[in-house]
């Protein structure tokens, strides 16, 4: 293919094959790692307005580009479908997970930290991308960072988050933030707040603050339902990542906020294993509280966290070592069922499943 007729910064699409009718520009860029390695070129190109439930097809780099790729739009009603899991990597039960995820008709992709493990070793982004391609490019794929994506060395590499900033712009600028390591975005009845586990969270801190007004400004007759996700896990009866400021001092921190607000789900990774709490605050039940739910658990080469404390606590509901994904169905405004999928072999498993039902729908915990 003649290079001089494409645009590499240049989206077309439309919603029939082959027929583009519209077109976007962004910005091409390159970062550089440690002395070594310099990124290919990372193209970021905004489109829209799109319309709800539709699937439109588009060309990267232009009409003349060779490969054709889909996506569909979530629609505006419900029911609203979410595939959950964190900390993926690139391994063998990664694959496992994303084929299982793939069968599934989700609407949206929601990742809660660690996405390739590349740590400092920046080909291994590449790989990722292309191992997630055929899933990433039908549907909306929203991200938080998690440990993994720092790759700070010290005296050597300086800035945290090089390459997952260069490669995973998220929206965070619709959302008033001034940082892609948090923001917000709604999905037709479902507020989703995507907060840094591994950046300031602390009172007066610029995430503190953003997560304040972003809660003040939460309309619960567009959105009655309110999520947010993590990667430190605030409440964790495995072994693994015990203690971690990131979790412990995060928790002290934002906790109270999310419960006042009324926050109905609070998703995590890092422990690599599958947990599900009761609704919670301060390390007891309560009605009011999130449920909280930890799902770490996609498939990283690093395997599975596979002690837990004994006895249990009673706020965990269920917990089980093995890799797999979590499938979100919110029905309406009231009522949601989540359900965990155990990756066994070449068919997905049901573990663990549990109807949900809205804080809003509540009149005790009316905020």
């Amino acid at each position: 293919m003649d290079n001089a007729r494409l645009n590499h910064a240049t989206v077309v699409y439309g919603t029939v094959s082959g027929k583009y009718e519209s077109s976007a520009n962004g910005t091409s860029s390159t970062y550089h790692y440690l002395l070594i390695y310099r990124s290919g070129q990372i193209h970021d190109v905004v489109i829209g307005p799109l319309k709800p439930n539709t699937v439109y097809y588009y060309k990267c780099g232009g009409p003349n580009s060779t490969q054709e790729f889909s996506f569909r739009t979530p629609p505006s009603k419900f029911p609203i479908k979410f595939a959950v899991s964190g900390d993926l990597g690139t391994s063998e039960w990664t694959k496992s997970t994303l084929e299982h995820v793939s069968k599934w008709d989700h609407d949206v992709f929601i990742l809660p930290g660690d996405l390739s493990y590349a740590n400092s070793y920046q080909p291994l982004w590449d790989t990722f991308g292309r191992l997630v391609q055929p899933l990433a490019s039908k549907r909306p794929w929203m991200v938080t960072h998690g440990n993994h994506e720092l790759e700070k060395i010290p005296i050597l590499h300086h800035h945290p988050f090089t390459a997952y900033n260069q490669r995973w712009r998220m929206p965070f600028e619709e959302s008033g933030s001034t940082s892609n390591l948090y923001y917000s975005f709604n999905v037709y009845g479902v507020h989703i707040i995507m907060l840094g586990s591994y950046t300031d969270f602390e009172p007066g801190s610029e995430q503190y603050q953003w997560l304040e007004n972003n809660l003040k400004k939460i309309d619960r007759k567009t959105t009655p339902w309110v999520v947010a996700v993590v990667h430190a896990p605030w409440y964790n009866s495995n072994e693994a990542h015990q203690g971690e400021k990131e979790s412990v001092k995060m928790k002290e921190s934002m906790e109270t906020l999310l419960y006042k607000a009324r926050v109905d789900l609070v998703f995590a990774g890092h422990v690599h294993a599958y947990e599900r709490f009761s609704r919670v605050y301060q390390d007891k039940f309560d009605k009011c509280g999130p449920v909280y739910i930890n799902i770490g658990d996609g498939g990283n080469l690093e395997g599975l966290a596979r002690k837990y404390k004994d006895p249990n606590l009673e706020i965990s509901m269920f917990r089980e070592a093995n890799f797999g994904h979590g499938q979100l169905v919110v029905e309406n405004a009231t009522h949601a069922h989540w359900e965990w999928q155990r990756n066994d072999d070449e068919v997905s498993v049901q573990k663990d499943s549990v109807w949900l039902t809205s804080l809003l729908a509540d009149s005790s915990c009316k905020i």
